[in-house]
């Protein structure tokens, strides 16, 4: 990745076609979000934006001076996790944009509450913009409330934290759910994508290359955790995790161990694992399923 193109703040032309767009990078960088939170101005006249980001002035004040003057019409949130949507309302409150995305579920962790879309939106749902369409794809998995979005005219997908560059997404149980996460992985196969924009991250222009290699790594760790069951015998997580994500840095395990467990629901619902208690109890005995 070219250092250059990731100054907080400063516009970079990233558009793969017919569509100008531009990412605006979040000055959020940490260990979760890499270089920061991209946020996403598409179009010449009425403009779109993609992930407001968090609700940071200087972020809002860069993104404004990235739309210069011309009017903004839609904000897509891709989802409610702190680092993509609570800067929506202050960018509503200044430009009367139309909110587009799905609500946070209820009680569900790491959520911005106050997200809320225009109205109720349905999977497929084509929004014509000024010159472009924006499709909403419904890419539950990181986490239930999750939606990619395509830009149809130039094949670019949008795809929040659902694919990632250069890392593979934490999988957040129990809204976030590993069987959903391959199944929207899956249904991307059958899209005409020429490029991805990710939350995180520069644009990645093998899209087919990019998916298959994410599913073969997820299917790959599985098969990892199925062979830590049984070596193991009945373990906890604190104990699987150790073996089954032997090659993650030791500060990553916490974050590490909740795709664990995603990965373990998934196969308890597939019949090849079990567990003695609370399956999102970390005093739980996970082992692999003799029946």
């Amino acid at each position: 990745m070219e250092e250059s193109r990731f100054i907080a703040g400063q516009p970079v032309p990233v558009g793969t076609g017919k569509v100008s767009v531009q990412r605006v990078l979040c000055a959020n960088a940490s260990m979760m979000t890499g270089p920061g939170t991209n946020t996403y101005v598409l179009g010449d006249r009425d403009m779109a934006v993609v992930d407001p980001g968090p609700a940071l002035p200087d972020h809002t004040d860069a993104i404004m001076q990235a739309l210069a003057d011309r009017p903004l019409k839609w904000i897509f949130v891709t989802h409610t996790h702190g680092d993509h949507s609570p800067g929506t309302s202050a960018l509503q409150a200044l430009t009367g944009a139309c909110v587009i995305g799905m609500a946070p579920p209820p009680g569900a962790l790491y959520q911005d509450a106050s997200f809320a879309p225009d109205r109720l939106y349905q999977d497929g749902e084509r929004i014509i913009c000024d010159g472009f369409t924006m499709q909403l794809i419904r890419t539950p998995g990181h986490v239930s409330n999750h939606i990619c979005f395509l830009l149809e005219e130039d094949g670019l997908l949008f795809t929040g934290d659902h694919i990632l560059q250069g890392t593979t997404p934490v999988i957040l149980p129990p809204d976030g759910d590993m069987g959903d996460y391959l199944a929207s992985l899956e249904q991307l196969r059958g899209l005409p994508l020429q490029a991805l924009a990710p939350g995180h991250g520069e644009i990645m222009r093998e899209p087919a290359q990019v998916i298959n290699t994410l599913v073969r790594h997820r299917l790959r760790r599985e098969q990892k955790i199925v062979n830590a069951l049984q070596n193991l015998g009945p373990a906890t997580l604190d104990t699987l995790v150790l073996q089954a994500y032997d090659d993650v840095a030791e500060h990553l395990l916490p974050w590490a161990k909740k795709t664990l467990l995603a990965h373990l629901i998934k196969l308890l619902r597939d019949g090849r694992a079990a567990v003695d208690g609370d399956a999102t109890d970390a005093a739980a005995q996970w082992a692999p399923n003799r029946d």
